[in-house]
């Protein structure tokens, strides 16, 4: 039966000082983005998997342990907020998207519509739209998309135990249609931790570290592509496969290459959109949302923010296409999270709802599950806005006007260039090394782009960017000077 739970403790602003440094940027991030603890029920473990806003702008929360809850109170100011279930004995709610009635779930085994058919707010139908890959392992996620907007859920299924293909389309992406029909997309995932659109409507997915991928990265689901990882190969013989027209890759790639050279063998091979190098930006990167807030969460509209479950952090992303290739920068955002995070959902007053658990795994976030609302605080920033190539450099937008004299000097720049190896071996090292040099630095009329001219560009490399040495017009420093710009293609 549905229920209204009582509540562990009261909402709390979580303390600058509390939060335990990673980037250093705890104190001074808190000044822009402060961090409210939502209070959580004494008798349910909330570990939120999944979550989408109702459309009388209640929060529905899928979780871990098989849970879809509905929730009032978690978007007012000083929330005080109810659960309610609503289903329950479901499996790892990594997909949740409401249309029309009824609730679309991704869970490990098959996506499922359920239904309230007596208006009691309590599940009635379960219809399973899809099951047709198999399950054998625990680890064999399934990170389910929101609804798309034909109507379409987006699945990208983790290999077996990390590793392996030992079921059919472990490894893949598949597109579950209204009507059940199953589509396969594109095969090579490894360890998915998150599916949605980009900015710009693309459908991406976030890669874990691990063999065949030498950091996390957000790639492109490219139908009819490969991700990088063989183990899937085997399943382009399955009918669903085959009536796609889906061609399995004339070669396999060759151990401890690297992407770029990799790529010019295998024209399947998608190329890594944004690499988010390896501890410097996150450890095991998962669910993403985009910024559709229209400002009410500050500069950085139209721009991916994406956790961490290892290191409880938040980052933000952009991405661009260029010469029909994905690629993009991340950046730091937020530190000091509670707990590994797994799902990020905006609100309709415009803030940041994070949730997870650490499952039992070690990660930086002291608790073993949390719920917790990210707000701006309406002082803005100064902060790198968002990296875009350029045919001879880059162009480096700010949130606020630059000190001139800072930035058009070409030494405030300090840019470094590496790839990772591209291996059946576990992650990678950053290799291939170079230091381009920074030739000239012009600023624009409004103070808020700065030109580089950039000698030594490396195709296939990330661009790692430290911009310490940049003042705000006003004399401030940045509050993060790093970034990292993953160059596929050179305009």
């Amino acid at each position: 039966m549905a229920f209204l739970v009582p509540l562990l403790l009261a909402a709390t602003v979580v303390d600058a000082e509390t939060l335990g440094e990673y980037w250093n940027t705890a104190e001074e991030e808190a000044k822009y983005y402060r961090i409210i603890d939502i209070p959580l029920p004494t008798d349910l473990p909330l570990e939120a998997c999944s979550f989408d806003v109702l459309p009388d702008n209640r929060l529905a929360i899928g979780t871990r342990r098989g849970n879809i809850l509905l929730t009032d109170g978690v978007f007012d100011e000083h929330p005080v907020p109810q659960f309610k279930t609503y289903a329950s004995g479901l499996d790892e709610v990594f997909g949740l998207s409401f249309r029309n009635g009824s609730f679309y779930v991704t869970q490990q085994t098959e996506v499922t519509r359920i239904t309230d058919t007596d208006g009691d707010e309590r599940a009635d139908t379960f219809e399973t739209l899809s099951d047709v890959w198999g399950f054998r392992n625990y680890h064999e996620f399934s990170f389910g998309s929101k609804l798309d907007d034909d109507n379409n859920i987006w699945v990208a299924l983790c290999l077996s135990k990390s590793y392996q293909s030992d079921v059919p389309f472990r490894g893949w992406c598949v597109k579950v249609t209204p009507e059940g029909e199953t589509i396969p997309i594109c095969s090579g995932i490894r360890s998915p931790g998150g599916i949605g659109p980009n900015e710009h409507g693309v459908m991406f997915y976030a890669e874990s570290q691990g063999p065949w991928n030498g950091s996390c990265s957000l790639k492109v689901l490219q139908p009819g592509g490969f991700m990088g990882h063989p183990a899937s190969l085997k399943w382009y013989d399955q009918p669903r496969v085959q009536r796609q027209g889906l061609q399995k890759p004339a070669v396999e790639p060759n151990t401890r290459s690297r992407l770029l050279v990799e790529s010019r063998r295998m024209k399947e091979l998608v190329p890594y959109a944004v690499v988010f190098p390896y501890i410097k930006m996150g450890r095991s990167i998962s669910g993403f949302m985009v910024d559709r807030t229209g400002g009410k969460f500050g500069p950085f509209e139209n721009q991916i923010f994406i956790g961490d479950f290892s290191l409880s952090i938040l980052m933000r992303a952009t991405t661009e296409k260029v010469n029909g290739v994905w690629q993009g920068a991340c950046y730091p955002f937020r530190e000091g999270l509670a707990t590994g995070l797994l799902a990020c959902q905006f609100t309709p007053n415009g803030n940041l709802i994070v949730g997870g658990t650490n499952r039992g795994w070690p990660v930086r976030g002291p608790k073993p599950y949390a719920l917790q609302r990210l707000e701006w605080t309406g002082k803005l920033p100064f902060e790198i806005e968002r990296i875009s190539a350029r045919p001879n450099g880059f162009a480096i937008t700010f949130t606020k006007p630059v000190d001139q004299m800072s930035a058009v000097n070409p030494d405030s720049y300090i840019l470094q260039t590496y790839t990772h190896v591209y291996q059946q071996g576990y992650g990678s090292p950053e290799v291939d090394q170079t230091t381009p040099e920074v030739q000239s630095a012009s600023v624009s009329d409004d103070g808020l782009t700065v030109q580089l001219q950039i000698d030594g560009l490396m195709q296939g490399h990330v661009h790692d960017f430290d911009l310490s040495a940049i003042r705000s017009a006003d004399g401030s420093p940045l509050v993060h000077a790093k970034a990292y710009y993953t160059l596929n293609e050179i305009p």
